[in-house]
């Protein structure tokens, strides 16, 4: 366990992701899974899809059980929204979501609570992370800043949003309460 109250566990190509300058760190994004467990989501995590090596992952996952896990260290420029990641911190909760249909039109809707241990880790180490990170001022969910739609897989004539996390069961207005960042929400595209 790491004196921060995380538990370090790099993924194994960390160190081909490129550093950063922590006082370029102004903003943290809110991810769920949407898989059924941490080890899926570890499993996801480590497969390789970058020329440089390296995969998609947040820098922090929280499970269920409140249980924090750094993958990446806030340093380094994971892969975890798009045009965002040179500023932010991605931190996934497990979460199901919309699994296993991601893309079908029939099954959008993201029906699983958050636990309120889930929660209370979450505020805990965004506590820290302001504590460590002073630029830190801005919070968002994934689904504020990609917006983008694909075909559905069930009827590729109609489009669903390729992401909807943390989606309406994240208790926004608990954590922006508590948490002491803005929520960023880009404007609309003309």
């Amino acid at each position: 366990m790491h004196d921060d109250g995380f538990h370090d566990w790099p993924l194994p190509y960390v160190d081909s992701l490129r550093r950063r300058a922590s006082r370029d760190l102004d903003l943290v994004v809110i991810h769920c899974t949407e898989l059924p467990d941490l080890a899926t989501a570890r499993e996801y995590g480590e497969r390789v899809l970058h020329d440089d090596g390296s995969g998609n992952s947040g820098h922090f996952y929280i499970d269920r059980s409140g249980a924090v896990h750094r993958f990446v260290e806030a340093e380094r420029v994971a892969h975890h929204t798009r045009g965002y990641n040179e500023r932010s911190i991605g931190i996934e909760l497990v979460n199901a979501g919309r699994y296993p249909d991601w893309f079908d039109s029939r099954k959008q809707v993201m029906t699983e609570p958050y636990p309120q241990v889930q929660i209370d880790a979450l505020l805990a180490l965004l506590e820290r992370l302001r504590e460590q990170y002073p630029a830190l001022q801005w919070i968002a969910g994934h689904e504020d800043l990609d917006t983008g739609k694909v075909p559905a897989g069930d009827d590729p004539l109609r489009e669903v949003f390729r992401k909807r996390d943390p989606g309406p069961m994240f208790p926004w207005n608990e954590v922006l309460r508590a948490c002491g960042l803005q929520r960023l929400v880009p404007p609309e595209p003309l």
